[in-house]
Formats: structure tokens, sequence, C-alpha cells
């Protein structure tokens, strides 16, 4: 059996042996898990190693590259922006930036952007890695392009675009870089170890990483034959070595190269959880909440080929895509590989997992859906209700 370190409430012992087995059977090489129930974490735990060798384990302070789910805390930069009056979420992007009017793009909003609508899911040029890592050259091309469809009519998910496009409005209507943002308006207030990229100094504890599986033939030629998905999911590729690398590292990659484990993103996405604020802290208003949840979208999407429902800068339940999701106010995001950040406020429950070996598919995986179900069954116990 492996030793999963960190404190869990009993109510939620199936979470650690989960994790445990996974680890114990290589299921998992190293991961962490976080769930705060209203306002309180009730499991903070982790196991396992960061290297492939197993020579090193995981700590309390590892921290990983969590793609995806880096979304999470970037669209909430949006939201905090948009609570201060900086950004009307209904407002024309071009208002705030206008360069970003070229080539039919003068009626798309902010909330398009955030919903993965705008029609920006990829870029039109050929890029490199090192071109996505250069923030002004990656937000000048889309603000240059025209949209690859009608914005606001579908969702196209925006895998990577979607931070240098909020990029380029939290840096003009705060003054701040979106990474100088989320350090001082978000982590620092709330004592969270989560940035985007990752400090030189830091680099000792995050974790390596294991590649996902290749995806399946049938998949593959799906993408395609559709040039959205095949653009947006291929330009540019990004090898896991160039992830690990300073390049990487020190870019401002809102959509992908957040930097943190469970509890950092838990730390601060509970706010969303919880009406606003977090242990005196105040982010937002509940009223800007709210706004998360109203529906833009549902229906296949342009890029990942599969339903989805969005509200504004996150997923919404969809039970013919995500049964494991319970219906409900509920708003979540995955990342590359498995990660998950998921905030319930029916149950007032924030449930973040993070972890270095990439699984299979586009929104989580078996591994994923596991540790959901474990805590909602545990939820179910500790509140005497049920939400599945």
């Amino acid at each position: 059996m492996a030793a999963v370190k960190g404190q869990s409430d009993p109510a939620f012992s199936a979470v650690k042996q989960l994790l445990s087995d996974n680890v114990s059977t290589g299921e998992e090489l190293g991961a962490s898990i976080c769930i705060n129930v209203d306002g309180l974490n009730v499991v903070d735990i982790w196991a396992g190693y960061v290297d492939e060798a197993r020579s090193k384990e995981w700590q309390e302070n590892t921290i990983v590259n969590a793609w995806s789910t880096s979304k999470t805390v970037t669209n909430l930069a949006a939201f905090i922006a948009a609570d201060r009056g900086l950004l009307d979420l209904h407002g024309k992007v071009a208002t705030y930036w206008p360069e970003f009017a070229a080539n039919g793009k003068e009626n798309i909003e902010v909330r398009h952007i955030l919903a993965h609508s705008s029609g920006l899911s990829a870029w039109e040029r050929e890029m490199s890695t090192e071109d996505i890592c250069n923030l002004d050259l990656s937000t000048a091309e889309l603000a240059k392009q025209a949209p690859l469809w009608e914005p606001g009519t579908a969702s196209g998910y925006h895998s990577t675009t979607q931070g240098a496009l909020v990029s380029g409005l939290i840096s003009r209507v705060t003054g701040k870089s979106l990474k100088q943002f989320i350090a001082e308006d978000m982590a620092a207030p709330l004592g969270a170890d989560f940035q985007l990229g990752a400090l030189e100094k830091d680099w000792p504890r995050v974790s390596t990483l294991l590649p996902a599986p290749p995806l399946p033939k049938e998949v593959m030629q799906a993408m395609a034959a559709y040039p959205i998905s095949l653009r947006t999911f291929t330009n540019p590729p990004v090898p896991l070595d160039f992830v690990l690398g300073p390049t990487w590292r020190n870019a401002e990659l809102g959509a992908v190269n957040g930097h943190g484990n469970a509890r950092s993103l838990n730390r601060i996405m509970s706010a969303v959880t919880l009406g606003g604020e977090v242990d005196g802290v105040r982010l937002l208003s509940k009223e800007t909440i709210d706004k998360i949840f109203e529906e833009q979208t549902c229906g296949t999407d342009l890029a990942m080929l599969i339903p989805v429902r969005y509200g504004i800068g996150y997923g919404l339940p969809l039970k013919k895509t995500l049964p494991a999701i319970p219906e409900g106010d509920i708003c979540f995001w995955f990342g590359y590989g498995g990660s998950l950040v998921l905030m319930d406020r029916d149950t007032r429950m924030t449930f973040t997992y993070v972890m270095n070996k990439l699984g299979p598919g586009l929104l989580g995986n078996p591994r994923t859906f596991g540790y959901v179900q474990a805590a909602y069954d545990a939820l179910k116990t500790m509140k005497g209700g049920s939400k599945m």
C-alpha cells in the first residue's frame, strides 16, 4: 500500500484509499487532492513520486504544470476585473483593445472569449512553441486574424489561445500583466502557492511529467477531417521536454502553464463556491459569481468534437458527456491528462486534483472520475443528502 500523506476527514477515507491504490498499481505516479467543504479542507493529501524512477517522493510543497486547470484561475482574474468595474463581460473586446476589431471581430464580447465561442480557438499563422511563449507576438496575431466561425454561435475550445486573449484584456484594463495580477491580487492575499509559469527559485520542486498515451487512431482521423479541431490542438505541438524547460516556465500562458498543487488551486477557486470570500479575503461578489452559471452554448464543440455545455469561463454539467458530474449549481474545468477543478455551490464543495502521469481523454479519465465519485459518496454520507 502506497503511503498517503496529509490530512483527511475519516468520512473521505475512500478518496485517500483510492489515491493509495492508484499509486501502488502504477496508475498514478504522483498526485495531490484537496477537497474543501464549507470553507474547511476535509481532504488535503498527496502521494507518490515526482520522477519516473521513483527516486524522489511527492512532497507537501511539490508543484506541477497544471495545464488547462490554469484556465480556472485565469478566468477568475477576468471575473475579478469585472467585479471591480474594469471589464464588462457583455462589453465588446475592442472597447478595451482597439486593434482587436480587425477582420470582423468588432462585435466579439468578453464573454465570448471566456466561453470559448469567440471564433479564436487557434492561431491562423503557423506558430512554434517559442512563438506562443512570446506574449506580444501571440496576442498580436490573434488581434489581427479573422474568427474561424461566427462568434457567439458555437463553442470551439480555446485550448491555448484563451490565455493570450485574457492576458491581452487584463493588461489593458488593470495595468498589470496577467501573471502579476494573479500573483498580487489573488495568490498573495490568499497565501496560495500558485503562479503562472514558475520562478527559477521554485524549479527544484516542480514535478516532472509522464506523457499521456497517444490519441486513438479514430480520434486523429476525426480531427483531421475538421480543420478547426486539428489546428486548435496541433498549432503548435507542445513537447513535454519543452514544458519542463526555461522558456515555458518563464512565459505567461494563462491557459496552460499555471504551476501549483491541489491545495493552492483549491484555495483560490473556493472563492467561487463560498460566495466570493475565503477566510475573510473577498475576491468578488456573489452577483458576479452568478454570471459564471449563465449558459452560453450547449452543443458539439467545434474543437473537441463532443457535446460541451459552457457558462462564462467554465464548463457546466452535461450528463451525456460527463455522467460523473452531477447536475446542479456546479462549474468546473479539466487539465490535460486528467486534472480537475470543480466548484459545487449546492454542497459548498470545491474539489481539486493534479497529477504528473498524464492519462487519456480530453475531459478527465477514469482516474479523475473515480476520485470525484468517491468525494460525492463521502459528501452524501457527511451531509445526509444526495446529489447523484
